[in-house]
């Protein structure tokens, strides 16, 4: 069964109090202060998959609000198992939607960073606008970053990793912080949390790549 079409997925978000739904999703629109209930920066993590990633940085860094975006039911489920484990996380919201739809959901200037980790790459040409590392998603994270926000990208995929560092180069980003190699780079993989795609892909002898761009 492929994951993204487990059966009841879609009937057990809509009843999670932990996912903002489509129907007051884009209502939150520079409101999302008033959704956690406080002033503290807001992240969001792109693709987020099974939500391990983004869970842990929750734990993490109780200062701080974060949304996990996935657009898939199936695997947003596994992030919402994870965060039922956890009802005292109360910094951590879901959103099940298209990435595409970043700028009608979050307001100029609302988010402090983003992640992207392990992005569908992609391969055909035609397709490359919908690379999130592409010049295009780029556009929508330069409306809703604040000034000094940052972009951090992981991926084992060696071609998408260059497109990424060209994309941000032609698009005037500035390259704040590269490596080919994460997990042997004692600056970057300081205070590293791991996807489970990375653990797999780390565990096969895979360099994981990582850049820190911002505007």
């Amino acid at each position: 069964m492929r994951l993204r079409n487990i059966p009841g997925s879609r009937e057990v978000i809509a009843k999670s109090p932990f996912v903002v739904h489509e129907d007051v999703m884009r209502d939150q629109k520079g409101h999302w202060r008033e959704v956690f209930g406080n002033d503290a920066p807001l992240y969001i993590e792109v693709g987020m998959g099974k939500g391990r990633f983004i869970t842990e940085l929750a734990r993490q860094n109780p200062g701080r609000n974060y949304v996990g975006i996935e657009k898939y039911s199936s695997v947003l489920l596994r992030a919402l198992d994870k965060r039922e484990k956890d009802p005292e996380l109360t910094n951590l919201k879901f959103l099940r939607m298209e990435a595409e739809d970043l700028t009608e959901v979050f307001g100029p200037g609302e988010v402090a960073g983003i992640y992207l980790n392990f992005s569908d790459p992609w391969p055909k040409d035609r397709h490359a606008k919908r690379r999130l590392p592409s010049r295009e998603f780029l556009a929508r994270y330069d409306q809703i970053l604040v000034p000094d926000g940052v972009v951090e990208f992981k991926t084992d995929n060696r071609g998408l990793f260059d497109f990424a560092l060209l994309e941000a180069q032609e698009a005037g980003w500035h390259l704040d912080a590269c490596t080919f190699d994460l997990h042997h780079d004692a600056e970057l993989s300081r205070g590293n949390i791991m996807t489970e795609y990375e653990e797999r892909f780390s565990s096969q002898g895979n360099p994981i790549c990582k850049l820190i761009i911002s505007r």
